[in-house]
């Protein structure tokens, strides 16, 4: 069942990061700028962040197995609509509506930590985060590659059938779940405001994800102008195979997980975001181009990569751990934090790009990152004098 979940966590968080690799091609096949072609990434994370605040408090109030299916239903339609979309005002509308629906995982993941053993949710949340990072990397892969050879529009509706499938999949082998509140809609939205009004511990993990995902962001959607642009000249598949480098990270995040629950939240934080700031460094050898600026792009990024994904694990054990009654609408506040700040780390990133160049983008992820481990080591003493209760919440 982890196995399932870790899968179907990563095909639907992919429809919100494929556009990253073929943004290029979207701009030559609609005849727009590329800049505002990137636009539709931007345009996928904003919904995803309204999806995250409207529909995951659903999480708690709802039968997991019907709420599912329908938002994967309704995912595979705007993948329909994305890809036989004649002009980008269009396609930027279907985005949004795609990543509004398509927040299956952040339903998945706390439901699935519910059901886990205390001395196991870092371990299972880092599994499915796994699966969820295969999603959100492979999918740059999958749609670059595959929309150099058929056209951007292939991605989105080979990616429809594909929701499609996990949809009955879902419906045949999700387990039965009882709602943990009857509470009324209204109630359960305006409920995780409260939380992160009243749970110090969750506004840490916001702190922290926020400047993350920005980071991340910035530098993936910068990635796909940078490589197929005039240092470079190469075509969007190899924004795919920077992203299968990235892949990698895969296999940190279950010992992440399992790092979080012997060490403490806190220390794996610290840790992530010391990660984030070295990354920024390598990232700068992707400027001097040639092979040698390949392989500064490929470890910048797969240390992003594993800075940003093993800090989300640390965060969401930290989270989890707070009020189980209540872990969608604690999962709501988080992500929505951690997808407004990706939003603005993709728009950052372009106009860093398009400003100053790689070093602009690369510029951005050190500061924010900069920011970020600030923040943590300032934490570290404070968190310590919590106790070792208070610390591994």
């Amino acid at each position: 069942m982890i196995l399932l979940l870790s899968v179907a966590c990563g095909v639907a968080v992919a429809n919100i990061y494929f556009p990253q690799a073929i943004s290029p091609l979207i701009a030559d096949g609609l005849g727009v700028g590329r800049a505002s072609a990137a636009l539709v990434t931007t345009c996928s994370q904003l919904g995803y962040a309204a999806g995250i605040f409207l529909l995951v408090p659903l999480g708690d109030r709802l039968r997991h197995r019907r709420l599912i299916t329908t938002l994967l239903l309704l995912t595979a339609g705007g993948l329909v609509v994305a890809g036989t979309a004649t002009a980008l005002p269009l396609l930027a509308v279907a985005s949004a509506l795609i990543g509004l629906t398509t927040v299956v995982p952040q339903i998945l993941i706390p439901m699935a930590a519910g059901l886990a053993a205390p001395e196991r949710r870092g371990e299972v949340t880092g599994t499915l985060l796994s699966g969820l990072i295969g999603g959100i990397l492979l999918a740059r892969t999958f749609s670059g590659v595959l929309g150099e050879w058929l056209g951007w529009r292939a991605p989105y509706l080979i990616a429809a059938a594909v929701v499609l499938a996990l949809s009955a999949a879902m419906a045949a082998f999700l387990p039965p779940t009882t709602p943990s509140t009857d509470e009324r809609y209204p109630a359960l939205v305006a409920a995780s405001l409260r939380l992160v009004c009243t749970e110090p511990m969750l506004r840490r993990s916001c702190r922290y994800q926020v400047l993350a995902f920005a980071a991340f962001s910035a530098a993936w959607t910068a990635l796909a102008l940078h490589v197929t642009g005039p240092r470079y000249h190469l075509g969007t598949p190899a924004v795919g195979v920077l992203a299968l480098v990235g892949a990698g990270s895969m296999l940190v995040t279950p010992r992440a997980g399992r790092a979080a629950d012997r060490l403490g939240p806190d220390a794996v934080n610290l840790r992530s975001l010391a990660g984030l700031s070295a990354a920024a460094g390598v990232l700068l050898l992707g400027s001097v181009g040639g092979a040698v600026g390949l392989a500064g792009l490929g470890a910048g990024m797969l240390a992003l990569d594993v800075a940003m994904q093993s800090g989300q694990v640390a965060n969401q054990a930290r989270i989890f751990a707070l009020r189980p009654e209540a872990r969608a609408r604690l999962n709501t506040a988080y992500m929505t934090c951690a997808f407004l700040g990706g939003s603005a780390g993709s728009w950052l990133g372009v106009r860093a790009y398009s400003a100053f160049g790689w070093n602009g983008v690369c510029g951005v992820v050190a500061v924010l990152g900069a920011v970020a481990l600030g923040a943590s080591a300032a934490a570290q003493p404070a968190a310590g004098a919590l106790g070792p209760r208070r610390r591994t919440s």
